[in-house]
């Protein structure tokens, strides 16, 4: 509970007229500063009446790709049993207070609101808790409660359709890919003998069955799994449109690889990691939640964590201008992980040549689509 300004002048000059009253023998002070005070008094009686609010919120949807529409659905009523309520209420929407007009609500009864969620940016857009603001008629006292819990609303960045992932080449039976060197023994299919082909792969039973020389045909195949890590050193990024362009190129890849059915895993250099997931869903929300680390992150220790713990055959890095000069590091693990992309956002500088890595540059999200779709084979 807050006084107001008139309510504090008030409050300091009727104590004064009261004793001014009584000392200099002015009847009419006194009664003067006695109706001040009691105006005080009443005041802060008249706001401290708390309403019994239910409070009802309903974000739809609750994750949208940036730009997407997002409405949130307030609904309030009033639960006393006595007196109507008319009160000031504002709900909290990211930064924003959105009006929620309360007048005459009468027990029993609800009103419904509902407003737009910004989406313009990525990100996590916090909604609510209500709040109620009291005052007296006499604008002397006020009060504010809250009602009510909050929600969330996740702005994901955009994606762009990617051609392919890499297929990786760690053998697997349960492999989807065919693009391992070597044989492997997973077996495809049987297929007439032709000459050269190792008698021990012959399938006797088959054979004597159709009367000719049946190989057992054998695919090498693979289980790709796929490390996203994100650069989000402050240090890496001059301008931070060229971050979310590096948001907009991690969540592509992510889409891709789980249309695809990789398993993929995101990490950010400053040691927030997601676990692994089947959906898109899942790590798209941790690409909203991220933000750039002004606290010194190491991009070394991430690096040896990744070495140490090898969590997949593909390394993806996507990092910005100022990260350049530590692709040193990136570059050497590329023992543990036999492939290692580097996606470069927001240069406009020719990316450097670093031995056994895949540099891609793009100036934003949709370049960087077009890079990886300009690659060959993965």
């Amino acid at each position: 509970m807050t006084l107001t300004s008139r309510g504090m002048a008030l409050a300091i000059a009727s104590p004064v007229l009261v004793a001014a009253g009584f000392l200099l023998g002015y009847a009419e002070l006194a009664l003067l500063g006695s109706a001040g005070v009691l105006a005080v008094l009443c005041a802060v009686g008249y706001a401290s009446w708390r309403p019994r609010l239910a409070v009802e919120r309903r974000a739809e949807p609750d994750r949208v790709t940036r730009g997407e529409a997002s409405t949130v659905t307030l609904t309030v009523a009033n639960a006393s049993r006595l007196r109507a309520a008319t009160l000031i209420a504002y709900d909290r929407c990211g930064v924003a207070r959105i009006p929620v007009p309360l007048l005459r609500l009468r027990p029993g009864r609800d009103t419904e609101v509902s407003y737009p969620v910004p989406t313009r940016r990525r990100g996590v857009v916090e909604i609510g808790p209500l709040r109620v603001t009291r005052t007296d008629p006499l604008g002397l006292v006020s009060l504010a409660r809250t009602h009510g819990g909050t929600s969330r609303v996740w702005v994901h960045p955009r994606s762009y359709p990617l051609a392919a992932v890499p297929a990786g080449i760690t053998r697997s039976l349960d492999g989807r890919f065919d693009r391992v060197p070597h044989g492997s023994i997973t077996f495809a299919t049987l297929r007439e003998y032709v000459m050269g082909d190792d008698l021990r792969h012959v399938h006797w039973r088959t054979s004597a069955r159709v009367g000719e020389l049946m190989v057992r045909e054998h695919l090498d195949t693979s289980l790709p799994r796929l490390v996203l890590v994100l650069d989000d050193r402050a240090e890496s990024w001059p301008e931070q449109e060229s971050f979310e362009s590096a948001c907009e190129a991690a969540a592509s890849v992510i889409a891709a690889a789980v249309r695809e059915d990789v398993t993929v895993t995101l990490h950010l250099v400053r040691g927030i990691a997601a676990v692994p997931a089947s959906r898109a869903r899942d790590l798209l929300d941790r690409l909203a939640e991220a933000t750039l680390d002004n606290h010194g992150a190491d991009l070394k220790e991430t690096a040896n964590r990744l070495r140490q713990r090898r969590v997949g055959d593909t390394l993806v890095y996507l990092t910005g201008a100022g990260g350049v000069a530590d692709l040193g590091l990136v570059a050497g693990l590329r023992g543990p992980y036999p492939a290692v992309v580097v996606g470069i956002l927001g240069t406009a500088q020719a990316p450097p040549a670093v031995e056994g890595v895949l540099v891609l540059d793009a100036a934003d999200g949709p370049e960087f689509a077009s890079a990886w779709d300009g690659v060959r084979s993965w």
